[in-house]
């Protein structure tokens, strides 16, 4: 049984970043790619690692290497999606990404051979079959193990406020859901997922993941899936909230933005603060007003006792982070309204076209 330990904990805001994407033939629409990009050649040069299955034969996960100065994040990630892109040309495919391809029907598609997935499969059986989903996960390295648990419980707060900035799937299935994120639903629909419960050290995570996994409730850490959470053999905080993008620029916004927010929780942590938290049921209801308006939503205020805006809450968390990422994105057209226009402009042909990321 693989479980982590504190001993992971050593190092202290590095980065790692994971995109998962879709492949898509010439026409921008998910096809089965996976066997031959994973399994078919040698990985590039670029990327030693290669590249790994997701669920779907027509889904891959792409992951920088260990990025030691966050001012190297935006070279590292181009650096992993232009490998990709050529990756997926030399065998006739392309890239896409946003939290759910509008033109994927899960009943349609075929799921990797995988044995993890197929076990998931099986398992899980209905909210695993249609899970097309496709995410983007932050991870922070954190130095300590208590403290990467206090600054997980505290980031919970701010995962409805990420996964608002980052909403980019109104499409599921081939219609309009009315959502601006509809991949947080339907991932939500698996165990083990959304906002998890606030844990009152690593004890009693590493308590709750080993049971998780000796009663059977998981075959590893790895599908504890939950918003974010302490990565528990990787050393980091992860947050694993937003919306896959096309645009490497509302990634790398997100990634500095998550950062920033590990980071002076740390100071935080040293200096012995415990700010108030809500409830599990408010911190949901945060996350429905993100899932539901996006850009638009309004959040309960950590006090509980009032609202307060998505662009207020960027407003405050730029002055008092000192980025300004976020505020770009929330300032921009929204990935959800920009496929709405798209859609209603030029039709599915030309949504999908725009999904596909650049060679």
């Amino acid at each position: 049984m693989e479980l982590g330990s504190r001993d992971a904990f050593a190092r202290m805001g590095t980065l790692g970043i994971e995109e998962e994407f879709y492949i898509v033939d010439a026409d921008g629409r998910p096809t089965s790619g996976t066997d031959d990009l994973v399994y078919g050649r040698d990985p590039p040069e670029e990327v030693p690692e290669g590249f790994d299955h997701e669920l779907f034969k027509c889904t891959i996960e792409a992951q920088t290497e260990l990025i030691e100065d966050p001012s190297n994040a935006a070279d590292a990630l181009s650096t992993v999606r232009e490998a990709l892109v050529d990756h997926a040309a030399a065998d006739g495919y392309r890239i896409a990404a946003a939290g759910l391809h509008p033109a994927a029907k899960w009943r349609e598609l075929d799921h990797a051979e995988k044995p993890r997935y197929q076990a998931q499969l099986d398992r899980i059986q209905y909210p695993q079959h249609r899970n097309t989903t496709a995410g983007l996960h932050v991870h922070v390295g954190v130095d300590d193990a208590d403290k990467a648990v206090w600054i997980a419980n505290r980031l919970r707060w701010h995962c409805p406020v990420l996964l608002a900035l980052s909403a980019n799937s109104p499409f599921w299935n081939g219609f309009d859901t009315g959502l601006a994120s509809a991949r947080a639903k339907i991932f939500e629909n698996l165990p083990n997922t959304g906002i998890p419960s606030a844990f009152d050290d690593f004890d009693a995570f590493q308590r709750y993941e080993r049971r998780m996994v000796e009663q059977g409730s998981i075959d590893d850490r790895g599908e504890l899936w939950f918003d974010v959470r302490p990565h528990t053999g990787h050393g980091t905080v992860e947050v694993r909230a937003p919306d896959a993008q096309r645009d490497p620029a509302v990634t790398l916004a997100m990634v500095e933005y998550v950062r920033a927010l590990v980071v002076d929780y740390a100071e935080r942590y040293a200096d012995g603060e415990s700010p108030p938290t809500l409830r599990r049921e408010l911190l949901d209801e945060n996350k429905w007003r993100a899932i539901r308006r996006g850009h638009d939503a309004s959040f309960v205020t950590r006090d509980g006792e009032g609202t307060v805006s998505l662009g207020e809450v960027v407003d405050d968390e730029c002055d008092r982070l000192g980025i300004d990422g976020i505020r770009a994105v929330y300032e921009a057209e929204s990935g959800t309204r920009r496929q709405r226009r798209l859609q209603e402009e030029g039709g599915l042909d030309a949504l999908c076209d725009d999904l596909v990321l650049s060679p």
